[in-house]
């Protein structure tokens, strides 16, 4: 498994990263109940990596990576004229929100896809607070992974009480030792395995040493996985971070075991940290997921100074729920979804846009992962769930591949109800479920949005290979 161990000179390039990674972060301005503007996709070139390296050729929003942040009151509206100035067609979905249909940017299914030179009006209400990114529906192996997305927050009318709020986006690229992306999009491998995973990861589009806190001081934590395929495992070690929302949807506040936060790719995570160290401490963020490849993301850096307080600050850190309706269980309609293929999944045959091929046959045509059988083409899409709006529905995903899958369903959050038939603590709801390997997971939810809704694997090169279906409501 290719890890993030920089090949590059650490030292020039973290000490040129730092700030442009923490510069986004301080001083946020407040949320408005409306934003309008212009979102312009277009190349462009940033410093990743350091001043002793070229810039990076990238794909970005707004001149910059991530893109800029939006910040929208809950119950407020977004509007955004977005203009398409790259070389192919592209799309912006605003992953997690319950948008309405023709708002939510996947092309085919929603709208047309969104040619070089053209502009598309988005425009919607913000119903849920929370922490919500958006990014290309098109092409998005190659679009995400250039660079495209960037953090959309929707603040609560009254947020908690904190001394500073912090927004992460982690990433990681596939680069040369000149800092440039490597072009292998296509890649077969990556599709019939773990996906792209890279080899030099980013907080905020940098690489940052350190993160400065103050000993005594409180932070809300905004962590994005904007990666196409890396997960994250991120352990505080020192500390015991607070979960307070899951997929900008809020639970009842926890501990993590360990310290630790699990996120697959377009996961999201809302941390309570309660910054106990002593002043001039330092404390690893430690990024474990892959095991055999551990390492040091950041450190958190104690400033010298006197403590902000001498204890944690007493204030509540329960969010407000946001205006989901609950699935009634007793009469939900009941569907089974099976993840299948992959290397090592023994899909030996699948329908492809309505005939039964040979596993080899599915393979030339680049497609290898199936969901109830079903090799997923654009130019096909008939639904795998239909039903009626207002209808509440339980499903269970069933994966018998040997890789882990983190299923996204657009237009909808979903309570995930139990995992191998044990329930799930503390309240959760998502947007984006990880489903291990052989792995059973309830989820719950009513379709209450019309619409056409895409329902896939976002390790976007298991999506492009054929991971993703339609549910239906009308």
């Amino acid at each position: 498994m290719p890890h993030p161990k920089l090949e590059f000179n650490r030292r020039e390039v973290l000490l040129a990263g730092a700030g442009a990674a923490l510069a986004g972060v301080l001083g946020l301005p407040p949320a408005a109940a409306a934003v309008s503007g212009r979102l312009t996709a277009k190349p462009g070139r940033v410093q990743l990596v350091g001043p002793s390296y070229p810039e990076t050729e990238v794909w970005c929003y707004g001149g910059r990576v991530p893109g800029p942040e939006l910040r929208v009151r809950q119950g407020g509206r977004l509007s955004v004229a977005f203009d398409n100035r790259l070389p192919q067609s592209s799309t912006v979905h605003w992953h997690g929100l319950r948008v309405p249909n023709a708002m939510d940017g996947v092309p085919e299914l929603t709208q047309a896809p969104v040619a070089p030179g053209e502009v598309f009006a988005y425009e919607f209400d913000l119903p849920d607070a929370g922490t919500y990114w958006y990014h290309p529906h098109q092409g998005s192996v190659e679009q995400v992974g250039r660079g495209l997305y960037g953090p959309l927050i929707v603040e609560e009318p009254e947020p908690i009480r904190v001394d500073r709020e912090v927004v992460w986006v982690l990433d990681d690229w596939r680069m040369t030792q000149e800092a440039a992306i490597v072009e292998d999009f296509d890649n077969f491998h990556d599709h019939t395995h773990s996906g792209r995973i890279g080899n030099t990861v980013t907080v905020n589009g940098a690489i940052p040493e350190t993160f400065p806190v103050r000993a005594g001081e409180r932070i809300r934590l905004r962590l994005i996985n904007a990666a196409n395929a890396r997960f994250f495992a991120l352990k505080f070690t020192g500390h015991a971070p607070r979960l307070i929302a899951l997929d900008g949807q809020p639970c009842a506040p926890h501990e993590l075991p360990g310290g630790r936060i699990v996120l697959g790719p377009a996961m999201r995570a809302d941390l309570v940290l309660d910054l106990s160290g002593r002043p001039g401490e330092r404390f690893a963020v430690v990024d474990d997921h892959y095991q055999r490849f551990a390492y040091r993301l950041l450190e958190l850096a104690y400033e010298a100074g006197p403590p902000l307080r001498e204890s944690p600050l007493d204030a509540p850190v329960a969010l407000p729920a946001n205006p989901l309706p609950a699935p009634e269980l007793g009469t939900a309609l009941r569907q089974r979804i099976v993840l299948g293929g992959g290397a090592m999944g023994g899909l030996a045959s699948a329908t492809f846009r309505g005939q039964t091929l040979g596993l080899r046959e599915i393979a030339q045509e680049g497609k290898v992962w199936a969901l109830n059988g079903i090799v997923a083409d654009r130019i096909e899409m008939e639904p795998l769930v239909t039903l009626k709006r207002g209808r509440s529905a339980v499903i269970e995903l069933v994966n018998e591949t040997a890789f882990d899958h983190p299923m996204h369903l657009h237009g909808h959050s979903f309570r995930v109800l139990t995992r191998d038939g044990r329930p799930v603590p503390h309240g959760i709801w998502q947007d984006t479920v990880l489903v291990a390997p052989r792995e059973k997971v309830e989820i719950a939810f009513v379709a209450d949005n019309p619409g056409d809704w895409l329902f896939h694997c976002h390790i976007l090169e298991h999506m492009a290979a054929g991971m993703m279906g339609v549910l239906r409501v009308g």
